[in-house]
């Protein structure tokens, strides 16, 4: 294991690290606290914004700080462990600056909290202080204090559209921000001022790290930001002063100051291989859509314009204008209570929708026909399919958006949770439909089964940032339980995904049938619990590729991908290979690798198709656990 040191003086170790299963023999199941739509803890501190939901708690800066950190706290003391929880809450900052130096605001954010500044730009709202996410420590020590100390699970929150002054904080933890998350945990349109670490370096160990996602912010100041045990990390049109270090596959789009990229080139110490990956631009992107206060005080959805080949933060000249401004007015205010028959009523007669905080329980599919149309969810809203629905179908129409929004797989199998679009014939490319921070389960909460999370018909498609998790642990998990065969399957043609995590699915985890693909940065690990391998077998192949491009695709390209194993019920199972690709002129991969996460349990054979070495846990037959197998270029 190398250690590093960041121009901080932290020191953190950059080596292998254990499986989540590992540590989640350890973590009990959290208790439902309260009804699905119940109010939060304490009060709303302005009633007049209820109209956003009782979970929605919205600060100004009139208020002293002593109160709104007596109802931060409130909520981070029902959400900080409610992993599978029903708590959903957003916390709204009006423009203005919140704390002081000498009295700073400190946030904590736990499961399904969102965090967000209603400026127009990430200025108009400061924190001097902190918004945090620490460590899960899962145990007590002998000696009484907390240990196995952990990020592995932090998941499900989001801070977004503010500036921080890093201040305030005690002992190792003063004067730096930390954001030690793992998957479904993003970053947007943040302003941070001051040291900030994505490792919690000040737990107990282990201190492992399994993020994450970064777009569209700024971090200032002289210091570095710290990546620490983060195995893999994604940023895109940021801004950043450094960047520490890397474990396995850290990838830049669009990032000034970015390092330059050294993938599997060998350190001139002879000891570690390179772990970057940074393309100068971001292809085609598009911000995902936010809530602000325009100077009126009214409510407004700005929606960003699609860019191509772009760099930095979209507000580095101040406020967008290249976008559009819907009002509150025009969207549909779902609540938990509403049914999808309501929503549907509402989304055919041309408004929007905005799911305020809860859990929706949806029996028949919501229906998504007009072009143009804004769905966004606040607080991580939450559709859960009854019935073996699929919770939403997006027609063949262009320009739509869909944000925040968690699709939970129900008892009953469901064929898909997200289809986007009927054919492959149509699409846009200037205005193409696009999600943003959406997340899929399959098992956790509940029992859930579904054939395929999200099927993308639609051309020109952009998928920015989503985490598609056959769950590992939690309610209803096992091989026969939440049986899933296929994380994303894509038909339509000019697809970009911009941070795409896909996780333990029984098949092909990402099957891509459609021509032109992009895919920057890929998270992967294949599924824990095959029983044994006549269990898990693709034809003559072993396993089931994590990364499936179709044979007869003639052009795809790909950046930064990796897949992980872990076979915790039969450690002899083996995957043939993580990546399949079509031996085409037009196909192309960069940046690829695998791991073995715990030694000897579970092997790929290969990287992509028959190139890459094997990881087998043992460094006589390939490569020990823990060290990735790289392939720099394919072919």
């Amino acid at each position: 294991m190398n250690e590093r040191r960041t121009s901080s003086g932290v020191s953190f170790e950059s080596g292998r690290r254990t499986a989540r299963p590992a540590k989640a023999l350890f973590i009990g199941l959290a208790l439902a606290l309260g009804a699905c739509a119940q109010p939060g803890p304490g009060t709303d501190p302005k009633p007049e914004n209820r109209e956003l939901g009782e979970n929605v708690k919205v600060f100004d800066p009139s208020m002293s700080t002593a109160d709104i950190q007596a109802a931060v706290d409130a909520v981070k003391a029902q959400q900080l462990n409610a992993e599978f929880g029903n708590g959903r809450y957003a916390l709204f900052f009006k423009p203005g600056t919140y704390g002081t130096p000498d009295k700073p605001l400190l946030i904590d954010v736990g499961y399904y909290t969102e965090v967000v500044g209603l400026g127009r730009t990430p200025n108009d709202v400061v924190i001097n202080g902190h918004v945090n996410v620490y460590n899960r420590c899962l145990e007590t020590g002998t000696d009484g204090n907390p240990s196995n100390c952990i990020a592995l699970d932090n998941f499900w929150r989001s801070a977004s559209n503010m500036t921080i002054k890093v201040a305030g904080g005690e002992g190792c933890q003063a004067a730096t921000n930390f954001w030690a998350v793992s998957q479904a945990a993003p970053l947007r349109r943040m302003n941070v001022v001051g040291k900030f670490s994505l490792m919690d370096y000040c737990s107990a160990g282990p201190q492992y790290a399994s993020g994450g996602f970064i777009a569209d912010s700024r971090f200032s100041g002289t210091d570095a930001v710290v990546n620490g045990s983060q195995q893999q990390f994604y940023i895109r049109n940021s801004e950043v002063p450094g960047w520490s270090n890397g474990v396995w596959n850290q990838v830049f789009s669009g990032v000034t100051g970015a390092p330059t990229t050294n993938f599997g080139t060998l350190s001139s110490d002879g000891k570690t291989l390179g772990t970057y990956t940074t393309l100068l631009s971001t292809p085609v992107s598009r911000e995902k859509p936010y809530l602000y206060l325009d100077s009126s005080g009214a409510y407004q959805v700005y929606v960003p314009a699609t860019r191509q080949n772009t760099s930095g933060v979209s507000w580095g000249s101040g406020a967008e204008s290249d976008g559009r401004s819907l009002p509150l007015t025009s969207f549909f205010i779902a609540r938990p209570t509403d049914s999808a028959a309501a929503i549907n009523a509402a989304l055919s007669g041309g408004r929007n929708v905005l799911f305020t905080p809860g859990i929706y329980t949806v029996s028949q599919s919501i229906q998504i026909t007009k072009a143009n149309t804004v769905v966004l969810g606040l607080g991580l809203a939450t559709l859960t399919t009854q019935n073996g629905a699929v919770p939403m179908r997006v027609a063949d129409v262009d320009g739509v958006d869909i944000a925040g929004l968690t699709f939970d797989a129900g008892a009953v199998n469901s064929p898909t949770l997200l289809k986007i679009g009927t054919t492959s014939t149509g699409g846009s490319i200037t205005n193409p439909v696009a999600l943003h921070d959406v997340f899929f389960r399959i098992g956790g909460p509940h029992l859930g089964k579904a054939s395929n999370s999200l099927e993308v018909n639609r051309s020109g498609t952009l998928l920015d940032h989503l985490w598609v998790w056959r769950a590992d642990h939690g309610t209803g998990v096992g091989w026969d339980s939440n049986t899933a065969d296929h994380g994303v399957i894509v038909n339509g043609n000019d697809v970009t995904a911009t941070g795409l995590f896909v996780e333990h699915f029984q098949k092909e985890e990402v099957l891509w049938n459609g021509e032109r693909g992009k895919t920057i940065f890929f998270q992967n690990e294949m599924p824990y619990d095959p029983p044994n391998q006549a269990a898990w077998k693709n034809g003559p192949a072993l396993g089931y590729a994590a990364y499936k491009v179709a044979d007869s695709v003639q052009n795809h390209e790909g950046w930064g991908m990796g897949s992980y194993i872990f076979m915790n019920v039969d450690p002899s199972v083996h995957a043939s290979t993580a990546f399949s690709v079509p031996l085409s002129a037009g196909v192309k991969l960069h940046s690829l690798l695998t791991v073995q996460l715990n030694k000897g349990m579970g092997i790929i054979d290969h990287v992509v198709n028959q190139m890459g070495d094997p990881v087998t846990g043992d460094a006589a037959t390939g490569k020990p656990a823990g060290t990735p197998s790289m392939v720099i270029n394919f072919p």
